[in-house]
């Protein structure tokens, strides 16, 4: 079959975002309510836009020539994210096992500092991006704040922790020795 490809029983599919919301709507990673979903499709398109404009410019033959267009719109599109994420511990969504959470995060019915919202998928995605930008340009300062206290919550969720400091996790290459960054160990 096609690379990748996802067989769970009788489902067999491929295409990385089939198989991503696949895994989501299995996993209720989706957002709950229609204004969840909505701000989730919202936000994964215009994540997926933004990846895939940092692809073509990886790829390009042109890239160092580029590159610094790329740069200068960069901390606009991180502003917009940044705005999108305020100060949520998750880009879509506040509610948690029939609780309730204010604007800020605060605790509006008593719920325990273990009870936190949960991530949508599109949280998997903004990282994803998020991770590679800051590989990209590290002293990038529209990546501190709330966007690098994202991608650290990210980071300590259990089974992502778990995941990276095992030996299957593979931070580099992040593309095909054909791009022209991100290419190597």
């Amino acid at each position: 079959p096609q690379l990748p490809y996802l067989i769970d029983g009788p489902t067999k599919l491929t295409q990385s975002n089939a198989i991503l919301r696949y895994i989501a709507r299995k996993h209720n990673l989706c957002g709950e309510t229609e204004e969840e979903k909505q701000h989730v499709d919202l936000l994964e398109n215009q994540i997926i836009d933004m990846r895939m404009n940092f692809i073509r410019l990886v790829y390009s033959p042109d890239f160092e020539k580029l590159k610094p267009a790329y740069l200068e719109q960069l901390p606009k599109k991180l502003q917009e994210l940044s705005r999108f994420l305020g100060s949520r511990p998750w880009f879509v969504g506040q509610k948690v096992g029939g609780g309730c959470w204010g604007e800020f995060g605060e605790s509006l019915w008593g719920l325990t500092p273990l009870s936190l919202p949960q991530p949508t998928f599109v949280d998997f995605l903004a990282y994803d991006y998020l991770d590679q930008q800051r590989m990209f340009v590290p002293e990038c300062p529209e990546l501190k704040g709330n966007l690098a206290q994202f991608l650290q919550r990210f980071e300590a969720l259990d089974k992502i922790s778990a995941y990276m400091r095992s030996g299957r996790f593979i931070k580099t290459p992040v593309y095909w020795p054909t791009a022209n960054w991100g290419n190597t160990k």
